[in-house]
């Protein structure tokens, strides 16, 4: 099984929004990377658009839809209604849930699913009711997958800041990876499928991809994009495609 990458685009956001410009183009960078061969695009689109503006999810979804039917858009954030009411207009093949609090700078930590559930149940039963995949952000840990599949989940995504951190420690990183690779096997065995992201490159996929051989997809933005400023975007795509055997 092969993970397919996803190209998570708020950091192209972030640098656009920087001046009150168009450039660069959040939705041109994006065909750019769907034409390298990337599986599909993510957004978070945090409240106080930071990056990714509300206004560029539907340029995004008519993107994928004109050019490249076959790719996947994913729409990370916080639940809550303004957050599902975007989901529900934009109609992306995946929805991730995170645990953000709105100030946070990125996504670091994972829903603690036995004290969240009562909270989470509803919001997936009401995004599977619309025809979405939904996966939950969770931590490097086993315990809870039962609950996430429970909660109807179809998926998780790894939280892999803590083994991305570990760029200069090798023995740290092991020590990472088992941690990713038990909470894997953990949501397989269940019948979950697992995706994984967070500052994740080049250097470091290739020991996740060796770790959890079942992994479903990956979802890259910052490492991507601080590569596609010295490969640009096709190459780097490329680039992380050869990593995950593409």
């Amino acid at each position: 099984m092969t993970a397919k990458l996803s190209v998570n685009l708020n950091a192209i956001a972030l640098l656009r929004n920087r001046r009150d410009l168009p450039w660069p183009s959040v939705t041109g960078i994006g065909r750019l990377a769907l034409e390298a061969g990337a599986h599909g695009l993510t957004v978070h689109p945090r409240p106080d658009e930071r990056h990714t503006r509300r206004s560029d999810l539907p340029e995004l979804r008519a993107l994928i839809d004109d050019e490249f039917p076959h790719a996947e858009f994913n729409i990370e954030g916080f639940p809550d209604d303004a957050f599902l009411d975007l989901v529900e207009a934009n109609a992306p093949e995946q929805v991730t849930l995170v645990p953000d609090d709105p100030t946070q700078p990125t996504s670091d930590h994972g829903w603690d699913f036995a004290t969240q559930e009562s909270f989470l149940k509803p919001v997936v039963a009401r995004l599977k009711k619309r025809g979405f995949r939904v996966s939950l952000f969770a931590e490097p840990d086993p315990a809870g997958m039962d609950v996430a599949k429970a909660m109807g989940a179809d998926r998780v995504e790894l939280y892999t800041g803590p083994y991305g951190s570990c760029h200069s420690d090798s023995e740290k990183a092991a020590k990472e990876l088992e941690k990713l690779a038990i909470a894997a096997e953990a949501a397989l065995a269940l019948g979950l499928d697992v995706n994984a992201g967070h500052d994740l490159t080049v250097a470091n996929l290739p020991g996740l991809v060796s770790k959890i051989p079942r992994l479903a997809e990956v979802s890259i933005g910052h490492g991507l994009t601080a590569d596609a400023l010295a490969y640009g975007m096709e190459e780097t795509v490329r680039r992380f495609l050869r990593v995950l055997g593409d």
